[in-house]
């Protein structure tokens, strides 16, 4: 069976580099339109976007800070005045802001890495929900974390917990929407090479990791792509609701 998207559009946030990206090139390779948001990293956006058009696909760049409830509103209305709707959402876009033990962390940091992993997952869901109801069903992907699981490494408990309650979320909302014909389920990667670790792992930290994983190595971008896709096809998963996939070489087995 090959696996197409033909007339479908969708919406990934933090797209401009890393998982995001893949998943972006690689729903466009499977011929549906799509969405590429940024926070920040516009040059890197515009790239993927037009590595996609000079492919012959469809792509839209917009940038939002998923912190702010009126910059998503934006990003909605932008992908339905260009595309006319939204069939899949997949709420990517997360950081763990910075690493830092909890007991030196403070309410600004509290808030900020709930704020930008799990209100901004439930904000664009939100948004988006009325747009799929409307069209008579949709699929929304959530992006959560192995943290979620084993409660994060080094400094990173609240990112951990930010992705626990994404998690949770994907759950209860697969629940709440079932009857709308919008499913909902969740990936979850592990170590993959991506500017997250780049930017929050040093290479100590990613030795450990690795050395805990039984492939033996960190993912790929890539490799987070055929599960993506799996989870936004009807044919292949349209049974599947309220799941979470786990993308991590082993090392968390549930």
């Amino acid at each position: 069976m090959e696996l197409r998207f033909d007339d479908r559009v969708v919406l990934i946030t933090g797209a401009s580099t890393g998982i995001g990206a893949a998943l972006a090139r690689g729903f466009a390779a499977a011929g549906a339109a799509v969405v590429v948001h940024y926070g920040q990293n516009r040059a890197a956006a515009v790239a993927v976007a037009d590595e996609i058009v000079a492919a012959g696909g469809q792509a839209l760049v917009h940038q939002a800070d998923v912190r702010d409830s009126a910059a998503l509103v934006g990003l909605r209305d932008a992908a339905l005045a260009r595309f006319g709707r939204i069939d899949v959402l997949i709420n990517n876009a997360g950081s763990m802001v910075r690493r830092m033990p909890i007991a030196d962390a403070d309410d600004a940091l509290l808030h900020e890495v709930i704020d930008v992993n799990f209100t901004a997952t439930v904000a664009l869901a939100r948004l988006v929900i009325p747009t799929m109801r409307a069209q008579g069903g949709g699929t929304i992907i959530n992006v959560t974390s192995v943290a979620a699981r084993h409660g994060g490494g080094a400094g990173a408990v609240l990112y951990a917990a930010s992705k626990g309650a994404v998690s949770t979320f994907t759950r209860g909302l697969a629940k709440e929407l079932a009857g709308s014909r919008i499913r909902v389920n969740a990936l979850a990667p592990g170590v993959i090479v991506t500017p997250f670790h780049e930017r929050f792992t040093n290479e100590q930290q990613m030795a450990a990791m690795v050395a805990t994983i039984p492939l033996g190595r960190a993912g790929t971008p890539e490799e987070c792509v055929g599960a993506a896709l799996f989870l936004a096809s009807d044919a292949l998963s349209g049974y599947i609701t309220g799941q979470i996939i786990e993308i991590n070489g082993g090392q968390y087995m549930p």
